[in-house]
């Protein structure tokens, strides 16, 4: 095992990446759980953070996090140890605290507890599985497979390969695909799986390409409307790690 994690994780460098994904994963555990307990009004638990009547959310937290640590790993000391897992760990705390109210920062108001909300956990779990790829040394765009038998290939054939994938990206994220698109600049198969499924209604693409009752705007909005499995047991996930939205809101 030590070998292993030397090989795979120390010699590459990627140990500060580790340990942003796992104070990523801590601070967002931890902070739902806070919530939960605030939520569920249990007296031994601390409330929320307030100053003069002002609520603070947690959002305001994460963002000084983030900076702190921005500037550390661009200073000096950023790539030595400690340091660098140091502002590793605190980058993905703040980056949790961040994007899980990155619904509030998006509506501008407290959807925390609504359907809404729901974006918030989306983007968390998005965010958990790009820096998963990183560590497992996923490259953007696919330009790790640009090559073929270790041959080093030339610029155009990256640039190809580059332009190609961030292409099928696009075209996911346009029709409404966020999740599809942007595991796929990581790993282009998903990308691709985005680009050719058919846009959610509301999307860029859905706008511009499927008229208003037309059958491919009939079909998306059909199948929005169905609750397959998938669904379901990403709703049941959400609810046991994050709770379940009020009613109403």
């Amino acid at each position: 095992m030590g070998d292993w994690y030397r090989q795979e994780i120390l010699d590459p460098g990627k140990q500060p990446l580790l340990f942003l994904l796992l104070g990523f994963l801590g601070a967002f555990f931890f902070i739902r759980l806070s919530v939960r307990m605030i939520r569920a009004e249990v007296s031994w638990w601390p409330g929320n953070v307030a100053s003069g009547g002002l609520h603070i959310h947690h959002v305001v937290f994460g963002v000084v996090f983030m900076i702190i640590a921005g500037l550390g790993l661009a200073s000096p000391v950023g790539d030595k140890r400690p340091w660098a897992e140091i502002a590793g760990a605190l980058f993905g705390i703040g980056t949790a605290l961040v994007l899980d109210e990155f619904a509030l920062i998006l509506h501008l108001r407290d959807v925390y507890w609504s359907e809404e909300g729901r974006l918030s956990v989306d983007t968390v779990v998005l965010g958990a599985a790009v820096c998963g790829l990183l560590l497992l040394g996923a490259a953007p765009f696919g330009v790790d497979q640009a090559s073929t038998d270790g041959a080093p290939a030339s610029g155009w054939t990256y640039a190809g390969t580059v332009v190609v994938n961030a292409g099928f990206a696009l075209v996911a994220l346009s029709k409404g695909k966020a999740f599809t698109g942007l595991i796929g600049m990581l790993v282009p198969i998903f990308a691709v799986v985005g680009a050719l499924r058919l846009a959610r209604p509301g999307s860029p693409w859905a706008r511009a390409r499927y008229p208003e009752g037309s059958r491919k705007d009939a079909r998306a909005r059909a199948r929005e409307q169905r609750e397959g499995w998938q669904r379901r047991l990403r709703i049941r996930v959400y609810d046991a790690i994050a709770g379940k939205p009020s009613v109403g809101e």
